[in-house]
């Protein structure tokens, strides 16, 4: 397994990671015996890289993903995010940043996932309300205090990463990329290789989309999120799935899954860059990791940025009320 670092703090992990998100909450067809099984089998393969949060399933991903990790802590890096609060049963209570809820979030994650500390803790999105100084201060104490190894971010501004970076040194930003969500190669990918900051994709394949598992909008679960994603929906569906076609052709012609060959643009954009697909099933995990073993040629980038450049998918990558949550 290929392994890259992150950031310049000294954490490796191997080039691919996994998303852990749809094994509880999101994306239908819950099955934790299949989850468990699944991350069994990254970890045989080579991958050390998890990536869940505490909103996850309200807790109970970091519950799945740590007890299959306390077996094989050794292998494994694991990386959790607190910042969106979510209620007993369910309901969004909006973003903190409050150093308060800052060390309770990490309390209750080292407790959730039974770990001795976190290696990688991110702030799911940033609180507006609340200076980053004051957040990356409370998550400094974490590490002072050995609860956590190395701090991330997600989803935030160009500027809100470099006066983060400024109290403690940041070692991953986490934010949505993919052959139809480039939006970090205007501004954020610059900021963070300036810094020395790892840049870790999640949703690389586009949630499902660019696999062409998709065909038509009522493939998708009734019970699915994707339902209501304005990129799964209406004429965006349409349009974003000729898109995909294409992408399909091309994989064809060089004996490679769609997934594989998008995945394989992720990986080629830098060897800083370690993306984190998600999946619940060992089929699509394996899929996933021939990845790479796909080489692309300037030809072939060249295609792609004429099949998928900067801009061409049709529809926001989230519905209005999560949108406003980016990039503060």
């Amino acid at each position: 397994m290929e392994m890259r670092k992150l950031g310049s703090q000294g954490l490796e992990v191997s080039a691919l990671g996994l998303g852990c998100m749809g094994m509880s909450e999101f994306y239908a067809g819950r099955d934790d015996e299949e989850s468990a099984a699944t991350i069994h089998r990254a970890i045989d393969l080579g991958l050390t890289f998890l990536d869940t949060a505490d909103m996850y399933g309200v807790g109970r991903n970091e519950e799945l993903v740590g007890r299959v990790v306390r077996e094989r802590r050794e292998w494994v890096v694991v990386a959790t995010k607190f910042g969106n609060v979510r209620g007993a049963d369910g309901s969004f209570q909006g973003i903190s940043g409050r150093p308060d809820y800052v060390r309770q979030a990490c309390d209750a994650s080292l407790q959730r996932t039974g770990l001795d500390v976190i290696d990688l803790y991110y702030q799911h999105r940033v609180d507006p309300d609340v200076p980053i100084e004051e957040t990356v201060g409370a998550m400094a104490e974490l590490v002072s205090a050995g609860k956590v190894k190395y701090l991330g971010l997600s989803e935030a501004a160009p500027e809100t990463i470099r006066r983060a970076h400024a109290v403690h040194p940041i070692t991953a930003l986490q934010t949505e990329y993919s052959l139809w969500t480039r939006d970090p190669e205007e501004a954020i990918l610059p900021t963070v290789r300036e810094l020395g900051i790892g840049f870790v994709p999640y949703s690389p394949l586009g949630r499902g989309f660019l696999t062409g598992q998709f065909r038509r909008p009522e493939d998708i679960p009734a019970d699915d999120y994707r339902r209501d994603n304005p990129r799964f929906q209406g004429d965006a569906f349409a349009s974003n799935l000729a898109l995909v076609t294409e992408i399909e052709t091309m994989a064809q012609e060089k004996g490679c899954t769609a997934a594989q060959l998008a995945l394989a643009w992720v990986l080629a954009q830098g060897d800083d860059i370690v993306p984190i697909p998600g999946t619940k099933r060992r089929r699509y995990l394996e899929d996933n990791i021939g990845a790479l073993d796909v080489t692309l040629t300037d030809d072939d980038r060249a295609r792609i940025d004429r099949i998928l450049p900067p801009g061409a998918a049709t529809g926001t990558r989230y519905a209005a009320p999560q949108m406003a949550s980016l990039g503060r």
